[in-house]
C-alpha cells in the first residue's frame, strides 16, 4: 500500500485547507444558483450537514460529495478539486498546440503558450500537464542558446513529477532533457550516468515502454560516440532500432534514424548513414517539424565531411546553418558553424572559416557546447599554423585540448594531442611533445567518433 510521505503536520494542513476549499465551493455554487441549503441536502441529507460543511467543520464523503455535485449542478471532480470540467483535456490540447508551434515556428512562439499552461496546471495541481509545460519551456531555452536556464527547467520538471508520484516512464523527457544539457556542457558521463540510471530504474520495476526506452537509447548514441565507447554506442542503436516498430510516435523514430546514422558511420557504412538520415529527414518533412529537419541536414554535412566529399557537405551545413538561424536557434546555429568552417577550411577558404569561427565562440562555451567550442579554437589553431603564427596555434591548441580533457571526447581528445604533439616536435619541443602524444595515446580517433573532419589515417 503506497505511504505518504509528507511531514504529519503538512499531511493534517493540506487535509485542513481543502475542507476550507470544498467549504467555499459549496457555498459559492450554492449562493449563484439561488439555492437554500434545505434545497441542496435533500433527500439525503440535512441542512445543518450542509451548513457544518460550508462553514469548514467536517470533510465531506465521496458519497456526499457526488450527492452534493449533482445537486449543485456541477461535476464531481469540480466540486472536490476546484479543477473546471475538462480542464486537463484542455490544458493537454494547449499543450499540444504549444509543442506544434515548437516544431514549425520557433521557441519565441512556443513559450508563451508553455508557460500559460504551467501556471494554469500549477493553480488547479495537476503535476503531468505541469511537468509536460516545463519541458516544453526547457526545449524552448535550448533552441535560443540557454542550456543553463534550459536545465533549471527540466530539473524542475523532474521535480514535479517525482513529488507527485508519477512514473519514472513519464519523467523520461524530463531526464532526457537534463542529460542534453549536461552533454552540451562537456560533461559526457555524467549524461551517460543519467541516462543509464534511468534505463536500469526501468528495468528494475518492469516497465517496459517502448517509446520511454527508445528516448533513452537514442539519447545515449552522442555522448558514446564522443567518448570513444563505439560498441556501446552501436548496442544502444541496434537496441533503439529493435523497439522503433513499437514507437506509435513518428517524430521520435526519425530522431532514431538520426541517431543511428552516427553509428553506422563509425562502422564505415557511410551509404547506410546516409539511408538513415534520409528516412529521418522524410519523417520531418512530412511533420514539419523544422529543428529537427535541421539536424538531418546537419548530420548529412558531418557524414559528407567524414567522407571527404566537401561541396556537399558544405551544402547541406548552410542549408541546415539557414534553417536554424532563422527559427533563432542560436546554439545550434553556431555549432553547425564551427562544422561549416571545418568544411570551408579544408577548402582553403580560411577567411570564411576564421570569421564564422570568431562568431561560434561567442556564443559557445564550457557550459555551452563545449565540444564544439574545443573545435572552434582547433581550427583556428590550423588556420594559425598553416600562416605560420604558431605559437598562436599553440594557444588554440592548448586551449582546446583542456576543454576536451574535461569532457572526456575521446575522439577529439586523440586529435587535439596529435596536432599539438606535431606541433611541439616540430619547433623543437621533443619533451614536451611526448608528453603530449602520451596523453592522447589512451584515446582513439576513428571515422565518426571526431567532431570535425575526417580522422587520420591510419599509419602504414
Amino acid at each position: 500500500m503506497a505511504t505518504d510521505r509528507r511531514p504529519r503536520k503538512r499531511v493534517e494542513a493540506d487535509a485542513a485547507t481543502e475542507v476550507e476549499s470544498v467549504a467555499r465551493r459549496v457555498h459559492r455554487l450554492r449562493t449563484e444558483r439561488g439555492l437554500t441549503q434545505r434545497q441542496v441536502a435533500e433527500p439525503a441529507y440535512t441542512a445543518a450537514y450542509i451548513s457544518t460543511v460550508e462553514a469548514g467543520k467536517v470533510q465531506p464523503s465521496e458519497k456526499a460529495l457526488r450527492h452534493l455535485a449533482e445537486r449543485l449542478g456541477c461535476t464531481y471532480e469540480e466540486l472536490s478539486s476546484g479543477r473546471p470540467a475538462h480542464l486537463a483535456t484542455d490544458l493537454r490540447m494547449r499543450l499540444a498546440d504549444a509543442q506544434r508551434a515548437l516544431a514549425t515556428g520557433d521557441s519565441e512562439e512556443a513559450a508563451p503558450g508553455y508557460a500559460a499552461v504551467a501556471a494554469d496546471a500549477e493553480r488547479h495541481g495537476l503535476a503531468p500537464e505541469r511537468g509536460a509545460a516545463l519541458v516544453g519551456l526547457g526545449q524552448c531555452a535550448l533552441e535560443a542558446g540557454e542550456p543553463v536556464r534550459a536545465r533549471g527547467l527540466f530539473e524542475a520538471a523532474e521535480g514535479v513529477l517525482t513529488e507527485a508520484g508519477v512514473p519514472v516512464t513519464q519523467r523520461v523527457p524530463a531526464i532526457r532533457g537534463r542529460a542534453l544539457t549536461h552533454l552540451l556542457a562537456g560533461e559526457l558521463r555524467y549524461a551517460c550516468y543519467l541516462l543509464e540510471s534511468t534505463l536500469d530504474e526501468l528495468n528494475a520495476a518492469g516497465l517496459r515502454d517502448p517509446e520511454a526506452l527508445v528516448l533513452l537509447y537514442t539519447a545515449l548514441i552522442a555522448p558514446y560516440m564522443d567518448m570513444g565507447a563505439h560498441a556501446r554506442a552501436a548496442q544502444a542503436a541496434e537496441l533503439a532500432l529493435a523497439l522503433a516498430p513499437e514507437v506509435s510516435d513518428p517524430a521520435l523514430v526519425a530522431r532514431l534514424h538520426r541517431g543511428v546514422a552516427r553509428t553506422l558511420l563509425a562502422q564505415g557504412r557511410a551509404a547506410e548513414a546516409d539511408a538513415s538520415l534520409l528516412k529521418a529527414a522524410e519523417c520531418y518533412r512530412q511533420l514539419q517539424i523544422r529543428t529537427e529537419l535541421a539536424h538531418c541536414h546537419w548530420m548529412r554535412g558531418y557524414v559528407f565531411a567524414q567522407s571527404g566529399d566537401l561541396p556537399q557537405a558544405e551544402s547541406a551545413l548552410r542549408t541546415a546553418r539557414e534553417m536554424l538561424t532563422s527559427r533563432h536557434a542560436t546554439l545550434y546555429a553556431h555549432q553547425v558553424g564551427v562544422e561549416l568552417a571545418d568544411v570551408l577550411h579544408r577548402q582553403g577558404k580560411d577567411a570564411e572559416a576564421e570569421a564564422l569561427l570568431e562568431q561560434a565562440l561567442a556564443g559557445l562555451g564550457a557550459d555551452k557546447g563545449a565540444v564544439h567550442a574545443a573545435g572552434s579554437h582547433r581550427l583556428l589553431g590550423l588556420i594559425a599554423e598553416r600562416r605560420g603564427a604558431d605559437q598562436q596555434a599553440e594557444k588554440h591548441y592548448a586551449t582546446a585540448l583542456s576543454q576536451l580533457e574535461h569532457a572526456g571526447a575521446a575522439g577529439d581528445l586523440a586529435d587535439i594531442c596529435r596536432l599539438l604533439g606535431d606541433l611541439l616536435r616540430r619547433t623543437g619541443r621533443i619533451e614536451a611533445a611526448l608528453d603530449t602524444y602520451r596523453i592522447g595515446l589512451g584515446h582513439q580517433s576513428a571515422p565518426g567518433t571526431t567532431t570535425l573532419g575526417p580522422a587520420p589515417a591510419k599509419p602504414f
